[in-house]
C-alpha cells in the first residue's frame, strides 16, 4: 500500500511582537526572529520582513531546483543563489501605497553540474513552474530575471 502525501496542507505560524520592530515567530518546533536594523529602530537580531521574503525566494529556489534535478536524475555538485532587487520603500514609509514594492528581482544562480545544456534548460523552465515563492512574486507584478552561471562538473 502506497501512502500518498496530502496535496494541500495547513501551515500554522505564530508571531509575538517583542517590540515595535522585532517579531518572534514560532513555526513547527522552531523559533525565528524577524527584526529591523538599528538604523530603523530595531535591534538587528534577524533579517527584516522584506529581507525574509528575499531569503524565502533563495531558499525556495534551492529546494525546488534540487527536487527537479533529483526527479530527472541530474546531479548538482554545487548550487549558490543570490538576489539583487530594488525595493520601493515609499509604502513601508507610509508615504503612499505601492502596488509592486519590488518591481524587478534579479535571481543569480551559480550551478555546477555535469548535466547537458538541454537538461539545465529544463530545470530552469520547471523552476519557474514550481517555485511557489517566485510564483507569488511574479503574480504580484514583480519581474524576476534569472542569470544562470553553469559550470561543468
Amino acid at each position: 500500500m502506497t501512502i500518498r502525501p496530502k496535496t494541500v496542507v495547513t501551515m500554522k505560524l505564530e508571531g509575538h511582537a517583542a517590540s515595535h520592530a522585532r517579531t518572534d515567530i514560532s513555526v513547527r518546533d522552531l523559533e525565528v526572529v524577524i527584526d529591523e536594523p538599528e538604523a530603523r529602530g530595531g535591534t538587528n537580531q534577524g533579517p527584516s520582513p522584506t529581507e525574509t521574503l528575499m531569503a524565502a525566494l533563495i531558499g525556495c529556489t534551492n529546494v525546488i531546483t534540487h527536487k527537479i534535478a533529483h526527479k530527472h536524475g541530474i546531479e548538482i555538485k554545487s548550487l549558490d543563489v543570490r538576489v539583487e532587487t530594488q525595493f520601493d520603500r515609499r509604502g513601508v514609509s507610509l508615504e503612499e501605497e505601492i502596488a509592486v514594492p519590488f518591481p524587478e528581482i534579479k535571481l543569480i544562480v551559480d550551478l555546477t553540474t555535469d548535466a547537458s545544456p538541454e537538461a539545465v534548460e529544463m530545470v530552469k523552465t520547471e523552476l519557474a513552474k514550481f517555485c511557489p515563492v517566485s510564483k507569488v512574486l511574479r503574480q504580484s507584478g514583480t519581474v524576476i530575471t534569472e542569470e544562470w552561471n553553469v559550470t561543468p562538473a
